[in-house]
């Protein structure tokens, strides 16, 4: 199975991680499943960017991105040209390396 390395993150993953993940498995899946508790307010819908990622190795090995997470991540914070919604990143074969930036735009959570 794909490994996929979470790189540090201040509150979600301070040591940083090293999980598997079944091909298959959306990254968002993957982390939630071992307890890497990454936003997701549209339950994983691709209607928002609260589970934003940056791939930082193994990009091309995920599924083709389409029309509606391209849109959707022209509103995310830190949009850089590896970044995904960790819902719509389909795990294949390759190990992954993450980053989860460090902030989402969620107005539910903070208080907007």
């Amino acid at each position: 199975m794909p490994i996929i390395k979470i790189l540090p993150h201040a509150t979600l993953c301070p040591q940083g991680a090293q999980i598997t993940a079944k091909p298959g498995t959306s990254i968002c899946e993957a982390l939630l499943e071992n307890h890497i508790e990454i936003e997701h307010a549209c339950d994983m819908s691709a209607a928002c960017t609260t589970c934003h990622v940056i791939v930082r190795e193994g990009f091309n090995s995920l599924n083709e991105i389409e029309d509606t997470e391209e849109d959707l991540l022209d509103r995310a914070w830190g949009l850089e040209p590896d970044s995904r919604l960790s819902c719509q990143a389909i795990v294949a074969g390759q190990d992954l390396t993450v980053e989860i930036p460090k902030y989402t735009i969620n107005h539910a959570r903070e208080n907007h």
